[in-house]
């Protein structure tokens, strides 16, 4: 693991390019000097850990890196998600299939095969799922369907490995202008409505005008009440979030910038807040209407230029909260789908100094994706493979 000094600059973008890498495997992380916007700080490689549940201690040898582990492969995956019994995760698959891993192995059938209802050109496919938090039986999806439009959709779970394929009940229908930006992930917030994220329209440079539009649900996250289909606006001034993430109380949204930046946002989750594009991409006027006011706009926390490790579109990820590798809760991890990287920065950490681990994983392929298991496990999806990260100890 290596840190990354930001100076409230880091870098990001939307593109795919990017090729494979060997994976590498370090020894224990090294004494690493670096500089922050706050003061210089040093670091020494982790020591040993323990970690006390109610009743027991247990500790953990130090780490000394960390590692993927391949799990499957598929045609297109884009997400993991947990399933709603013990040792079961979902495995959302571009082309059109729910797949199902237990205990990491796969299941044959498809949970679920939409293939015949989604487009599949440039960014369109089945891009992401989510359960209902109260009841594992309620399966909603985020898909493009054949017109090349958003669509928000439940199924019926009667059996966790089965969805019931004539049961879907479209909830929200948002015609796009493109086949690019359109957006990507699908949340439970805690108040019980779901949460989606959709770009700007496609094109570039905000061509169709929704960035700054609240008259639309394009260019933002929508909040979607899961029993009516009604929908709303939550917040806008993004031009892509193809994954975000809610952790106690906060968001962190991973924009895809234009031609020079791309953005990480982390604050807490509100309504109505103005997260920049066009005005904006990263921390940098982009086209503004008239000067460039951003006192009324939320500011990325981490911005990473193109060309930093072959940035070209962020990828968003979550925040570990496992048990496994306790060196890493409350990190949220990120990569790029070009640079394939393994970065993080502790939300607790008001500087947002990001760390780098690919030095530990290797660089795997494009990245999709990430997820989680029903223990806070963390996935990292590229676009061929499903890979579990572990810790090295």
């Amino acid at each position: 693991m290596r840190r990354t000094s930001l100076i409230l600059i880091v870098l990001l973008v939307a593109a795919a390019c990017s090729g494979q890498a060997e994976e590498t495997t370090t020894t224990a992380p090294s004494t690493t000097t670096t500089t922050s916007t706050a003061a210089d700080t040093t670091t020494t490689g982790p020591s040993t850990t323990t970690t006390t549940e109610p009743g027991t201690t247990t500790t953990l040898a130090p780490l000394q890196s960390l590692a993927y582990e391949p799990i499957a492969s598929f045609a297109f995956p884009v997400q993991v998600l947990p399933g709603p019994a013990q040792g079961l995760v979902y495995v959302v698959d571009k082309v059109g299939y729910l797949w199902a891993l237990t205990n990491g192995d796969l299941v044959e059938e498809p949970v679920l095969d939409i293939s015949g209802l989604v487009s599949g050109a440039n960014e369109q496919g089945f891009l992401s799922a989510a359960l209902h938090p109260d009841d594992g039986t309620r399966l909603f999806i985020h898909y493009t369907d054949t017109g090349g439009d958003t669509m928000v959709a439940e199924y019926s779970l009667p059996d966790p490995l089965e969805a019931d394929p004539g049961s879907e009940r479209a909830l929200l229908q948002v015609d796009q202008p493109a086949r690019n930006h359109n957006g990507g992930l699908l949340l439970f917030a805690p108040d019980g409505r779901l949460i989606l994220g959709l770009g700007d329209g496609g094109g570039a440079g905000d061509q169709f005008g929704n960035g700054q539009n609240t008259d639309t649900l394009l260019g933002g996250l929508v909040a979607i009440d899961p029993e009516t289909g009604e929908a709303s606006l939550y917040a806008h001034g993004l031009r892509n979030p193809w994954r975000f993430w809610l952790d106690d109380g906060f968001m962190y949204i991973a924009d895809v910038g234009q031609n020079s930046y791309e953005e990480i946002n982390a604050t807490e989750f509100d309504p109505g807040l103005n997260f920049g594009w066009p005005i904006m991409e990263g921390l940098h006027c982009f086209s503004p209407p008239s000067g460039c006011d951003q006192s009324y706009l939320v500011p990325p926390v981490v911005e990473i230029a193109h060309g930093d490790a072959g940035t070209c579109s962020i990828t968003g990820g979550v925040v570990y909260r496992g048990s496994e590798i306790p060196e890493l809760n409350g990190h949220y991890l990120f990569s790029d789908y070009c640079g394939g990287y393994l970065r993080s920065f502790d939300t607790r950490d008001a500087e947002f100094e990001v760390m780098d681990w690919t030095d530990d994983v290797g660089v795997p392929g494009r990245v999709t994706g990430f997820g989680v298991d029903a223990d806070g496990e963390v996935y990292v999806v590229t676009d061929q493979d499903v890979l579990r990260l572990v810790a090295v100890r």
